[in-house]
C-alpha cells in the first residue's frame, strides 16, 4: 500500500509540475489545485496508518492513540489552499477581461510591440 501511495503522490506532483510551468493560466491554476492536493497527501501519508489506536480522548493511557496534528495540519492547508486558489480564479478573471487573454505569451507579446 506504501508503494502504490508513493507512486501516486510522484505522479500527481509530476502533473502539476508540468502544468505550472504551462503558458496557459488555466493550465497553471489545476497544476496548483492539483499541487495543493499532493502536498495534503503527502502530510496524511506521513501520518501513518490509524489502525489499532483510539480518538485522542484519554480514557485508557496505555492505548496507543491517533496524532490529531497531521489533520489539523491538513485542514489548515485545505482552507488556505481554498482560498488562494478563489483568488487565482478571481485573477484570471479578470486578466480575461481586460487582455481578452489567458495565454502568458500573447499577454507578454502584447506589451512589447505596444
Amino acid at each position: 500500500m506504501q508503494l502504490e501511495t508513493a507512486l501516486l503522490i510522484g505522479v500527481m506532483f509530476t502533473v502539476a509540475t508540468y502544468l505550472v510551468l504551462q503558458r496557459s493560466f488555466v493550465k497553471i491554476l489545476f497544476g496548483f489545485l492539483i499541487l495543493t492536493n499532493a502536498a495534503n497527501f503527502v502530510v496524511l501519508a506521513m501520518s501513518g496508518r490509524p489502525d489499532g489506536k483510539v480518538a485522542p480522548v484519554v480514557l485508557d493511557p496505555q492505548s496507543p492513540m491517533v496524532d490529531p496534528l497531521p489533520q489539523a495540519l491538513i485542514l489548515t492547508a485545505i482552507v488556505i489552499g481554498f482560498g488562494v486558489a478563489a483568488y487565482l480564479v478571481f485573477l484570471l478573471y479578470r486578466l480575461f477581461l481586460d487582455q481578452k487573454t489567458t495565454n502568458a505569451a500573447e499577454l507578454y507579446d502584447e506589451k512589447e510591440s505596444g
